[in-house]
């Protein structure tokens, strides 16, 4: 796995902090835009929401994101790992049951929270990058991208504008 400091802010290590998801805190209507094949023009639009709750002082996060028109619900669950100063951001699909490790650990850089990982697709080792940026108190952003040649360029696969509505 990546450190956490990778293609972010090139030597310099950001400290994670209590509190940088509580922007997340509260009930959301997302537009969900995902590319549906290699063509970077062709995209899936479709709605979704989630309820997200900051809890333990601000070093824990909980997402329950709910797509109805994909029948298909999941949990984002976020913690702030004191130790390594960093978050680690689990995924659960509510299909399977299954909390994926490992997580993707990350932290938050000039208003951007910014999770790289590495994984497989088929025999190329590939890096994807989930960025939590735009964030306001009535909007936020989170944008999914994929790289093949070692973080130097990105092509995005998943956007999801966030509108608050509690």
């Amino acid at each position: 796995m990546m450190t956490s400091s990778t293609n972010i802010v090139g030597n310099t290590q950001a400290i994670a902090q209590a509190g940088e998801f509580n922007f997340l805190s509260g009930n959301w209507k997302i537009l969900n835009r995902q590319l549906t094949s290699s063509n970077p023009e062709v995209w899936d639009r479709f709605e979704g929401e989630a309820s997200c709750w900051s809890i333990l002082n601000g070093t824990a996060s909980i997402e329950e994101l709910r797509i109805p028109a994909r029948n298909f619900s999941g949990m984002g669950l976020r913690i702030l790992n004191k130790e390594k100063q960093v978050w680690s951001d689990f995924w659960m699909n509510a299909k399977n049951g299954i909390l994926l490790t490992p997580a993707t650990e990350a932290y938050f850089h000039e208003g951007r929270g910014v999770f790289v990982s590495e994984e497989i697709d088929g025999d190329q080792t590939i890096l994807v990058r989930g960025v939590w940026d735009r964030i306001s108190d009535k909007t936020c952003r989170w944008e999914q991208a994929t790289s093949r040649d070692g973080g130097n360029t990105w092509q995005p696969n998943w956007l999801m504008d966030w509108t608050r509505i509690d």
